[in-house]
């Protein structure tokens, strides 16, 4: 997807060990900003990325509460978030609410864990239908949100 959509500018909330981190680093046009609330584990992710040698990656620790309206205060457009942090309803409203108005015209949101709880299919369905997202898709593991206008409000569920 990454590639696809060209993105340059990345947000990833929960980092974990950064192997994930990794991936959405892969290409060295891209700038990955991610977070993690839990320092130890960020020291381990950290270390996996000197391991790397991975250059375009900043990772910031810390409560995501905190850390991540800081961050936003640049006014840089964001092309692709991947949400994988606190999946309760509220953190997550949060969470895209201020991302949300960085998100570039074409930008893309990840959801991870939609259906994990209730709390997690309610903020699911709420943000599906927010007015700035003009596509989702449901691939019961994870959603994808996306910001171009050009999909006309269109909503997907893939079922096997």
């Amino acid at each position: 997807m990454i590639q696809y959509f060209q993105s340059k500018n990345i947000v990833e909330l929960g980092t974990s060990l950064g192997i994930t981190s990794l991936y959405l680093a892969q290409s060295k046009s891209t700038k990955v900003s991610t977070f993690e609330g839990n320092t130890t584990i960020a020291d381990i992710a950290l270390t996996n990325f000197e391991f790397a040698e991975a250059k375009n990656i900043k990772i910031i620790s810390g409560n995501i509460d905190e850390t991540l309206p800081e961050f936003l205060q640049t006014p840089q457009k964001i092309d692709f978030v991947l949400m994988d942090a606190n999946h309760r309803y509220q953190p997550t409203l949060n969470y895209f609410e201020w991302l949300s108005r960085r998100m570039a015209d074409k930008g893309v949101i990840v959801l991870d864990d939609i259906h994990h709880s209730p709390e997690m299919e309610k903020a699911w369905v709420k943000l599906k239908n927010n007015e700035l997202v003009y596509g989702s898709i449901d691939l019961f593991r994870c959603g994808i949100l996306f910001f171009d206008p050009a999909l006309n409000k269109q909503h997907f569920i893939c079922q096997l």
